[in-house]
């Protein structure tokens, strides 16, 4: 290594506040509640090839699935092709993206006019046009029907955005007002993002934050490798099931071999299920975004994060199954729901190499929650989206946790305040689920029942979840969670709901759902959780 050790510490936090930093300039700005309160957004910081070299701790499934994105924008647009003050968009899950919903910003980071690298957003917007509001309806069959689709396109270039294209964005999605106020949020996020990066180039020069990335990108193979030498050899199998793909009722299968090596870990996904009607197909980009995110949970998490910690990693995954699809199959649900369940099977597949490190199965779904109609009153339309939290999977050494977002989730609570005040709801009760957790030696986290009042004269619902039939798995012996549930109250009599559902909802309806607990971990009979 060319870098001292000290300086090394130095630049490589140096990229991470630049990361940080550009998260919290987001999350300050922006307009929707969505972003500003659930923290529905990540950051990061690229070299000159689009590799990663530091993140903010924002949402895996963004973050894992980014580099796709810069890789992807770069492919559009070689290296002389980008210029000073130049921001691309994209949303395309097939160029990069997740689903249509996760719009990317990047920006290149010039020094004596040449691209030194990049900063990257990438935030949820609340709706993005398509079939119904939220852009996730829950029968989608192919991806038109899921928003507006924007492959890598500048929408800032040399400093002048593209009114044309801006305009173009918002007439096509049903709260202009909003999506323009969380986009200027994202291109003042870029922006501080180019400030810092270039402040860090003037201070020590292009030459020698390059021979810093190299570097680190070196530190964090070897120390992976090192990770990779001290597990078990061989190979391991894990099956594991979601619900259905919500426009059959039949379950879809995910299937991965787990095969260790000397320098290597090779997660193959062959046999997995066929691409679906639904919308539950996973990007490649969300696949390896999984991957990724598991990897660093059974290593060592001082590892700092960037290419290099992923290189010994190769993932496969067939063209044409549900965790590569081709276009133009629906892919809202397969960013969502899908990414938990491939979390799932990797960490069942690793339960034997790695028994002191795996946990049983949490949640396992984001439950997605979107309430969209017209505020009374008004000609002026809402979007209500929420991802509620669940029960975390019981720990070789303790319970699970209690009503918190687990595994390619991180965003925060939207407090009900703030959710009132937005949008003409109500919430009527919002508490967590007793023994819902699988029973155990140590006992899996409680799920969240939270119940949504309609106060507009209509609304759109749709709800996108999963384990209502596949319920999480216990560990060691273990028991299984409760799985969720979703209901609809039509004023005189509760109607029990699939997981994957569009439908009309009028004033004084009520939507609960229940999210499922975290399985249990060991036998033993039940004890007393500690107050």
């Amino acid at each position: 290594m060319k870098t001292d050790p000290v300086s090394f510490e130095v630049f490589r936090n140096a990229f991470i506040s630049v990361a940080e930093e550009m998260g919290a300039a987001l999350v300050r700005t922006a307009y929707s509640p969505n972003i500003k309160e659930r923290r529905d957004c990540s950051a990061a910081v690229f070299d000159v090839e689009g590799e990663m070299v530091s993140q903010a701790e924002h949402i895996p499934v963004h973050l894992g699935a980014m580099p796709e994105s810069v890789k992807a924008a770069i492919d559009v647009y070689p290296i002389t092709q980008w210029e000073k003050g130049d921001v691309v968009i994209l949303n395309d899950p097939y160029e990069g993206g997740t689903h249509l919903p996760d719009i990317t910003l990047i920006s290149p980071v010039l020094y004596k006019e040449e691209v030194s690298g990049f900063v990257a957003n990438r935030a949820h917007h609340a709706d993005v046009g398509g079939s119904v509001p939220g852009s996730m309806p829950g029968g989608a069959t192919e991806i038109y029907q899921e928003g507006l689709r924007i492959p890598p396109t500048k929408l800032v270039e040399g400093g002048k955005v593209n009114q044309g294209l801006w305009r173009m964005i918002l007439a096509n999605v049903r709260t202009p007002i909003e999506r323009q106020g969380d986009l200027r949020a994202q291109l003042a996020s870029n922006a501080t993002g180019v400030t810092r990066f270039e402040s860090i180039l003037r201070k020590y020069s292009r030459l020698t934050i390059f021979t810093f990335l190299t570097d680190l990108h070196d530190y964090s193979n070897n120390r992976m490798l090192q990770q990779l030498q001290q597990m078990p050899k061989g190979k391991y199998t894990f099956t594991d099931y979601m619900d259905n793909d919500g426009v059959t009722s039949e379950p879809v299968s995910l299937t991965v071999q787990v095969t260790i090596k000397q320098n290597q870990i090779i997660f193959d996904f062959t046999g997995s299920n066929p691409q679906t009607q639904g919308n539950i197909n996973a990007p490649f980009a969300v696949t390896l975004s999984c991957s990724y995110y598991v990897l660093r949970c059974v290593t060592d998490p001082t590892i700092p994060v960037n290419a290099g910690c992923y290189a010994p990693l190769k993932v496969i995954a067939p063209v044409g199954t549900v965790l590569n699809p081709r276009p133009p199959a629906a892919v809202s649900a397969g960013n969502v729901e899908t990414s938990q369940r491939i979390v799932d099977v990797l960490l069942g597949a690793l339960k034997e190499a790695l028994p002191d490190r795996i946990p049983a199965a949490s949640q396992g779904t984001m439950n997605n929650l979107i309430i969209g109609g017209t505020i009374p009153g008004t000609t002026r339309a809402f979007t209500f989206y929420e991802t509620i939290a669940g029960g975390l999977g019981a720990r070789p050494k303790s319970d699970g946790i209690d009503g918190i977002h687990s595994h390619m989730t991180n965003t925060a609570n939207t407090p009900i305040e703030a959710l009132e005040s937005a949008y003409p709801l109500r919430v009527r009760c919002y508490k967590l689920i007793p023994k819902s957790g699988g029973k155990g030696q140590y006992r899996g986290g409680e799920g969240i029942h939270r119940e949504i009042e309609v106060l507009s004269d209509q609304a759109v619902v749709s709800i996108q979840s999963d384990r209502r039939h596949f319920a999480p798995w216990g560990l060691r012996g273990g028991q299984p969670a409760l799985p969720g549930r979703n209901r609809h109250w039509e004023g005189t009599e509760w109607k029990e709901l699939p997981g994957k559902i569009t439908f009309t909802a009028r004033k004084g309806d009520v939507i609960s759902i229940q999210t499922p607990g975290g399985g249990g971990y060991g036998a033993s009979k039940e004890k007393k959780r500690d107050l």
